[in-house]
């Protein structure tokens, strides 16, 4: 998430006009002189802009002179030579000057750009970086046709960038990074095809970058972070052959990173991070070797890391933190030579530390993955090395190794069971001080790239991990001499603790109950925006997480406080359930990278102060003890729940034992915390039941609201293989899928908690409420995105599964009214001998397809069978079967055929909907019908579903009346398949019981296509 610097921007330049710069001597004729139109037009930019030329060059006479009249690119960018210009002389034979360069860099100039800019007829390059440029940028500023170098970086122009730009059709580079800017980038920028450096970091537009810009072949350096760019990245990027330099952090990007970046074979450095939805593979970086710089952090990353990726030989620094990696760490990974930072912390690794490691390898984070096995040889205090939250093993012979780290595995076992403390509180950065009563306890050790510290009571302790990148001189500590205002302690904010990543601090042996967090923040390394210089410009942005629940979402101090310099205080609410409470500050990408120097970003905090909210039990056993008398009875029943507790908690560790060192492996929540939840699974709060169980409503003690469905038919699956495939079900995400948080399982007990979907399924909004209306663009963008999500779990996603059950109680609503599928992914947990599952049909009446009804064939166009159904039934606005209605139109496939063959097909279009899109509403008939044809062949995949819907491409016009309605009566075909007492899979959320559920008891074909297989995705096709 950088910009470009000063230092860049010439050295671009020179590149650019080496062939200009070595043709122009290095003085002018005697009686050359400059275009009077432009002296005028220099002397007015300056006057209005109040700077005055260096002494060595006359600017009120003649500006060619002395330095102008070099064309040495040092000479122009020397800071004592600022502002500055250079003059080509060699006009109307050597007798006129033109002026080709001006800089005006760095000057805090706090004005507007000039119209008198017109004037530089020959200007090349425009260098106004680092100033406080505001207002506009003006449209004219397509008229300066040969300018090659446009640098407007760090100052607060506003307004939408100008589709005038464009015009510029001899420009290699462009810097409009860190403005005020406002919309889309203009598609008129795909007219740049010589463009060779794009820098628009944190300038403020949004939206989808334009597709014209598949023209911008010549593409070397593209960073474009810390916008609020939307939609996938671009696929035409991979045909970008010169790129060497791209970076796309901090964005709102959907994933997946698309596979054509495979072609990129020039490139050096790749950042990317903060995709959503869609998940990526590393297939594609197996050709990039000649990166040196591979950053995909917090990018939805899935599968293992390639075995030959050490074949990767220029890697310098590798971050692959905060995805969801699985497998073990390729040995060869830790014996890349030039590899020095490598970041695989927030995963699912599994295994050992490879035994051996390159000797520039210095700085390791494998922090929050499930590790195990013993240390190699090569660790030692030497390195920067963050094992942090793994399940390592500690005996006499290692424990003094990294000392701490046992308190720090996921158990974290230090005080555990007989804990010490109700309260701590941290200067964080700095040395121990009291401030306002509070005795704030020194944290002040040399954190690095990768490290932790544990205090010697083991009270609690920091975790660190990252790297500024591109920084000279790293300190992971702010200092300010400033008085901070608004607090009665300014010296508790003269320092902090910063981080460019993740950043987390424990408190340790905490009785377990409710407690409250103050975080004390101050930010001290901007200028006040009153100021109105560039470093005003600077804004740091960061997450904040307290017991792995997101609390502050792109928080920024100085907003928050009213300005810089300002003490703030955020209060926040934690239960400590384990013994010990988790802070987490977290930088995803977001704010500025270059103010008030190159490389500053991330988060801070000055102070912690944590107490519980309770009385400690120690209080509580005295008070017992001076008590005049305990009844006899009180004591008895102290007794009986002591022992309770005793065997509820060996319970709890037995299972947490069981567990320990499983690969993936997703959150985890205790039963008593979802009984809680639940109000102990009231009827109150029951959502629906389906063939896997009941489904509840429930409300966490961190304030997420969730479905949490109970398993009621028994896995065969243990609780390893259990959490495994949840753990890997969980992390196929998408926009239209249900995002599974975790699981619970203590004893036989089995549940999934989801997220909650306000407005519950659709068969619910189509049939059921009639308060929820869902007019047509609704309807059309639920089709829509419904077959979105059924392309991604079929063709996108590396874990390919078949639903079995697409119909519209499990299509879930959100506040909204966005669909999401649920329920996929489930069958994999069931065995054979379940009645409704695997290889046995799973599905419901009017959805199935026929040849998996009749004969168990499942493959993914099963699926595309009831989407077509669930597509008829959106815009019918009716159930595929309903007896109320009259006989030639009870099953909804049989009535749309009538219609259809009698060219009458908008009659199938609900009555309700007075307003619809005729042609929207065709497309969906004639796919719905598409769709629903009896041989698996002649149905399309959903990709080609979604082209149709679109428009992209035609509804194929081969579709011809099923077989299914013409050679057999399909009342007595539905009618004769017996279902079994068992409903089929419901949603997370429906309370409708779809009486039309079937599980036939015939035993059938198991099918090849069902996901019984996670550990080997078929990647390529079927």
């Amino acid at each position: 998430m950088e910009l470009l610097s000063s230092a860049s921007v010439l050295a671009v330049a020179h590149f650019c006009f080496i062939f200009f710069l070595s043709s122009v001597g290095k003085s002018r004729a005697q009686n050359a002189t400059t275009d009077p139109s432009e002296v005028r037009a220099l002397i007015s930019i300056f006057q209005q802009w109040d700077i005055q030329g260096v002494d060595s060059w006359n600017i009120s006479g003649e500006p060619c002179t002395g330095p102008a009249l070099s064309q040495d690119i040092d000479v122009f960018s020397d800071p004592s030579n600022n502002p500055s210009i250079t003059c080509d002389c060699t006009f109307n034979n050597a007798t006129t000057c033109h002026i080709t360069r001006l800089r005006v860099y760095a000057l805090n100039r706090q004005k507007v750009l000039t119209e008198e800019l017109l004037a530089f007829k020959f200007l090349t390059l425009l260098w106004i970086d680092q100033n406080y440029l505001t207002g506009p940028l003006p449209a004219w500023i397509g008229n300066l046709s040969t300018l090659r170098v446009l640098a407007l970086a760090q100052n607060a122009l506003s307004g939408p960038i100008p589709k005038e730009l464009g015009n510029l059709k001899e420009l290699t580079v462009l810097s409009i990074a860190l403005n005020n800017f406002s919309g889309r980038l203009p598609p008129e920028l795909g007219n740049l095809v010589k463009l060779e450096q794009l820098y628009i970091s944190s300038c403020g537009v949004d939206g989808e970058i334009p597709s014209t810009f598949v023209n911008l072949v010549n593409m070397q350096t593209m960073w474009a972070s810390d916008n609020s760019f939307t939609g996938k990245i671009p696929y035409f990027i991979g045909n970008w052959k010169k790129l060497t330099s791209l970076r796309f952090e901090g964005n709102s990007f959907e994933g997946p990173i698309p596979s054509s970046f495979s072609k990129l074979t020039s490139l050096n450095s790749l950042r990317i991070n903060g995709l959503s939805n869609v998940s990526s593979s590393l297939d594609f970086v197996r050709n990039l070797k000649n990166l040196t710089d591979l950053i995909l952090r917090n990018a939805l990353i899935t599968g293992s890391i390639p075995s030959d990726i050490g074949e990767l030989q220029s890697l310098q620094k590798l971050d692959l933190s905060f995805n969801n990696l699985t497998g073990q760490i390729p040995s060869a990974l830790f014996n890349i030579s030039p590899l020095t930072y490598l970041f695989l912390g927030n995963n699912s690794l599994s295994g050992t530390i490879p035994s051996q490691k390159s000797e520039n390898l210095m700085n390791i984070d494998l922090s929050y993955n499930f590790l195990s096995g013993s240390f190699p040889s090569w660790v030692d205090a030497n390195i920067q090395l963050n094992l942090v939250a793994n399940n390592f093993t500690f005996s006499r012979s290692n424990i003094s190794l990294l000392p701490g780290l046992h308190c720090l595995q996921r158990s974290f076992q230090c005080n555990r069971n007989s804990p010490h403390y109700t309260k701590f509180s941290i200067k964080c950065g700095g040395p121990e001080m009291t401030a306002d009563g509070i005795k704030y306890e020194a944290e002040n050790s040399s954190l690095g790239t990768a490290s932790f510290n544990v205090i010697s009571t083991e009270k609690w302790a920091v975790s660190n991990v990252g790297l500024f990148s591109d920084r000279k001189n790293i300190t992971y500590v702010q200092n300010t001499s400033a008085q901070v205002r608004y607090t009665n302690s300014p010296e508790l904010f003269q320092s902090s603790r910063i981080s460019p990543g993740s950043l987390r601090y424990y408190g340790l042996g905490l009785e377990n109950g409710p407690y409250t967090v103050k975080l004390l923040f101050a930010e001290t390394a901007f200028d006040d925006r009153s100021t109105q210089t560039w470093k005003s410009l600077g804004r740091r942005i960061f997450d904040i997480y307290i017991q792995g629940t997101i609390v502050l979402k792109d928080f920024d101090i100085s907003k928050a406080a009213g300005g810089v310099e300002r003490a703030i205080t955020k209060n926040f609410n934690a239960i400590v359930t384990e013994n010990y409470l988790e802070i987490h500050l977290f930088w995803a990408g977001k704010g500025t990278c270059c103010i008030p120097e190159r490389g500053y970003y991330g988060s801070s905090i000055s102070a912690i102060n944590v107490v519980s909210n309770f009385t400690p039990a120690k209080e509580n056993w005295t008070g017992m003890i001076v008590g005049v008398s305990v009844p006899v009875g009180v004591v008895t029943l102290t007794l009986i729940l002591t022992f309770v507790a005793f065997y509820l908690r060996w319970r709890k560790d037995d299972d947490e034992e069981e567990l320990l060192g499983i690969g993936p492996r997703p959150d985890t929540f205790s039963y008593i915390e979802l009984r809680v939840a639940t109000d102990d699974f009231s009827p109150s709060n029951k959502l629906g039941e389906g063939g896997f169980g009941p489904v509840y409503k429930g409300k966490l003690y961190d304030g997420r609201v969730v479905a949490v469905k109970q398993l009621s038919v028994a896995s065969h699956q243990g609780k390893s293989q259990f959490v495994t495939e949840i753990a890997t079900i969980s992390a196929v995400q998408h926009r239209n899928l249900v995002k599974l948080y975790g699981c619970c399982i203590e004893g036989k007990r089995r549940l999934l908690v989801y997220e909650y979907l306000e407005n519950r399924s659709l068969d619910q909004a189509l049939f059921g409420n009639k308060d929820l209306h869902l007019d047509w663009p609704t309807r059309f963008s639920i089709c829509l995105a419904t077959a979105r999500g059924l392309a991604y779990l079929h063709e996108e996603s590396r874990l390919r599964i078949v639903h079995r059950d697409v119909k519209a109680s499990n299509i879930l609503l959100d506040a909204e009214l966005c669909p999401k599928i649920s329920d996929f992914g489930l069958a994999k947990l069931y065995d054979d001998k379940k009645t409704h599952i695997s290889t046995r049909v799973a599905g419901t009446i009017g959805y199935l397809a026929p040849e998996y009804a009749m004969r168990g064939h499942l493959t993914e166009k099963a699926d595309v069978f009831g989407f077509g159904v669930v597509a008829l039934e959106i815009v019918s606005g009716r159930p595929n079967s309903d007896n109320s209605q009259e006989i030639d139109k009870i099953y909804l496939l049989e009535w749309a055929w009538t219609l259809y063959e009698s060219n009458q097909c908008l009659g199938l279009v609900d009555p309700t909907l007075v307003d619809f899109d005729e042609n929207e509403a065709l497309r969906v008939i004639r796919v719905g019908l598409l769709c629903t044809q009896t041989s698996p062949m002649m149905r399309p995949a959903m990709s080609r579903v979604i082209a149709m819907l679109v428009g992209d491409i035609e509804v194929s016009p081969d579709a011809s009346k099923p077989s299914y309605l013409t050679d057999l009566d399909f009342k007595d075909i539905t009618a004769s398949i017996k279902a079994e007492n068992t409903p089929s899979t419901g949603s997370e959320h429906s309370d409708n019981k779809n009486k039309n559920s079937l599980n036939p008891g015939i035993e059938l074909v198991p099918s090849p296509l069902n996901i019984t297989e996670f550990s080997d995705i078929i990647a390529e096709g079927r």
